[in-house]
């Protein structure tokens, strides 16, 4: 027996209960509210979508639990020392999602489009001066799946790119940086950060008013990994200034965005409600139900998430 915990309209939850159900029809599938006593003694996985941390301890033999979200930050804030493992969503297409979000709004940001959007609000007729994708430098924070992918594409679009990881890697076309010294030097030649790093005690709150400073003057940002990986103060204090032209903020510290929030107001900033790679439930399914079957045959489990970096 599976059971589903999440803090979801009821709608999603039967809907993810549905095709799961069909997806792996051996198994019993049941919402938490739904279990006995008993069958909370005998759970031992779970998938989850930003689960209360107290359902989770409610099922005292519970081996590992499967996200169905790409980010587990929420899970590991919530849960100190959690007793089973967590596996959290590695899907393919989900990369493809978010090189198409990163292509596209860096696009949008190399061809001056919030420049237009301004103009258009005067009536001003006025042609900006263009600048060759080959002299517009990005660079993308975060090398993982959805980092190193995003890359590529903008890469294949053009594109001079270079990335930062936390540690060494070797991309090829992409020059990669690392380390304290190498994340100072991604800063200054990126004149297009993308930020696609998971939320760890590490990079919270990395882009700073120091770390910002090292951009160079008009530079432009687009935040589609966590909220808290940026500081908001320092964010809207470059921006008044002119020092960054331009954000792209997806995410949030608070989700959703505050109405009295400045970002809201701020004709230097684009709001999106966080759809910048929505996890489609059938690609999804696959994958939860594929891992799930795999452990039920070999005892395996997929790969889990470290716990002391986060991911």
């Amino acid at each position: 027996m599976i059971v589903f915990i999440g803090r979801v309209e009821a709608s999603e939850q039967e809907n993810w209960i549905r095709l799961f159900s069909s997806a792996i029809p051996d198994e019993t599938i049941l919402p938490f509210a739904d279990l006995t006593e008993e069958q909370k003694q005998h759970c031992d996985i779970a998938i989850v979508a930003n689960p209360d941390p107290q359902d989770l301890l409610a099922l005292p033999n519970l081996k590992w639990i499967h996200s169905l979200w790409a980010g587990v930050e929420r899970i590991m804030n919530e849960l100190t020392f959690p007793s089973f493992s967590i596996v959290r969503l590695v899907d393919p297409e989900l990369a493809q999602t978010m090189s198409e979000a990163v292509l596209s709004w860096t696009l949008y940001l190399h061809r001056d489009m919030p420049v237009y959007a301004k103009q258009q609000s005067k009536r001003t007729w006025l042609q900006q001066p263009m600048i060759r994708a080959q002299e517009r430098r990005i660079g993308v924070l975060g090398l993982g799946a959805l980092g190193k992918l995003s890359a590529k594409r903008l890469v294949d679009n053009g594109f001079p790119v270079a990335g930062w990881s936390r540690r060494e890697k070797h991309i090829e076309g992409i020059h990669c940086f690392h380390g304290d010294e190498g994340l100072a030097s991604l800063l200054k030649q990126s004149d297009i950060l993308v930020c696609l790093l998971p939320l760890t005690p590490q990079t919270k709150g990395l882009l700073n008013h120091q770390t910002l400073s090292y951009l160079p003057t008009g530079a432009s940002l687009i935040n589609f990994a966590r909220g808290p990986i940026i500081d908001d103060d320092a964010l809207l204090k470059k921006l008044d200034e002119q020092l960054i032209s331009h954000a792209v903020l997806d995410v949030f510290t608070q989700e959703p965005l505050a109405e009295n929030h400045p970002y809201w107001v701020n004709d230097r900033v684009t709001v999106l409600p966080h759809i910048s790679a929505p996890t489609h439930p059938i690609s999804a399914c696959e994958i939860v139900a594929k891992n799930i079957s795999h452990y039920r045959l070999t005892g395996e489990m997929p790969v889990t998430v470290d716990p002391v970096q986060g991911y």
